[in-house]
């Protein structure tokens, strides 16, 4: 994996109209997470990776960048086209992206 290059834009640079994959943890999704998005925690991306749609780029967030990177990287080399949004939830809230959380979670702390 080392050296590998994967695409990545600024998480305030993300299109609105985009495909939006949050692969963070459950308890993570539910504190907080993109109102769009779809959530497949990076564990079952493998086995869900079908979910997501074909010839579209799919965006990648994660809580700072690291494992969606990986998840980029996986969905690149097995033929989807994936961007990495960079600096993750943390970037997204603070460019003052919309957030919302699950049914009475604690708000996302960026």
């Amino acid at each position: 994996m080392g050296g590998m290059v994967v695409p990545e834009v600024d998480a305030g640079a993300v299109p609105d109209d985009v495909f939006l994959l949050d692969v963070r943890e459950p308890d993570e999704w539910a504190a907080g997470h993109a109102p769009d998005a779809v959530h497949i925690p990076l564990g079952a991306l493998q086995g869900r990776v079908a979910e997501l749609p074909a010839g579209v780029p799919v965006y990648v967030v994660c809580r700072v960048g690291g494992r969606s990177a990986q998840a980029v990287a996986w969905l690149n080399h097995v033929g989807r086209e994936a961007v990495n949004v960079g600096g993750g939830m943390r970037s997204w809230a603070a460019a003052g992206r919309p957030v919302v959380a699950e049914h009475g979670g604690r708000p996302f702390i960026a």
